[in-house]
């Protein structure tokens, strides 16, 4: 365990969007051919953030289901007839883990998120999930205007076309500043040391 972070109290937060989801809708079949391989470089992303502390948030849709909670829309999504529980059980959430339920694009719109993230002193996000040009760039954006470093590995998000996908990340490396490279040239250590000021 990395001495960064104790208690969960960690310069970095790895935020997982929208991952788990039964892709029941048109676009859904489009999604999973590149959101299945998202997800197991997610998976592998997450067990490394794992080794150093790094606390992960899913930060999810309720799908508009105002009485159900994250327990419950976990197990309904990877169920077998779901579509997109091959993922699901991917990135099955651990004990230690977080969860946010969100109602609209934005991870940040009406959520505990920010006050989550200063909870536990996190001044750089990682996010990914699904999909690029929707949930992920709306929480990117947000997360931008509060002043959170941002980091959006490109092999760890997906859209309905590639086309999409690129067009997003090129967005955020340019309005936001992120930084988009593959998950595999995240170096935990070097974020854990970099002094970032929140705005």
């Amino acid at each position: 365990m990395n001495n960064e972070c104790v208690r969960h109290e960690c310069a970095v937060a790895l935020l997982l969007v929208d991952v788990i989801n039964d892709l029941e809708f048109e676009e859904g079949e489009d999604l999973m051919k590149t959101a299945l391989p998202a997800a197991r470089n997610i998976a592998r992303l997450k067990r490394e953030a794992k080794k150093y502390g790094v606390p992960c948030l899913y930060v999810n849709d309720n799908f508009g289901q105002w009485q159900s909670d994250f327990k419950h829309l976990v197990m309904r999504c990877v169920t077998d007839d779901a579509r997109g529980a091959p993922i699901v059980r991917e990135l099955v959430p651990q004990p230690d883990d977080y969860f946010v339920l969100k109602p609209r694009h934005s991870g940040f719109f009406q959520t505990p998120l920010d006050l989550l993230l200063q909870h536990l002193h996190a001044t750089q996000l990682i996010l990914c999930g699904f999909t690029t040009d929707s949930c992920v760039l709306f929480t990117a954006n947000d997360a931008y205007l509060r002043g959170f470093g941002i980091h959006v590995p490109e092999d760890c998000s997906a859209a309905v076309a590639k086309s999409r996908h690129v067009s997003a990340l090129a967005q955020m490396r340019k309005t936001i500043k992120a930084d988009t490279w593959d998950s595999v040239q995240l170096d935990f250590e070097q974020l854990l040391k970099k002094d970032w000021k929140k705005n």
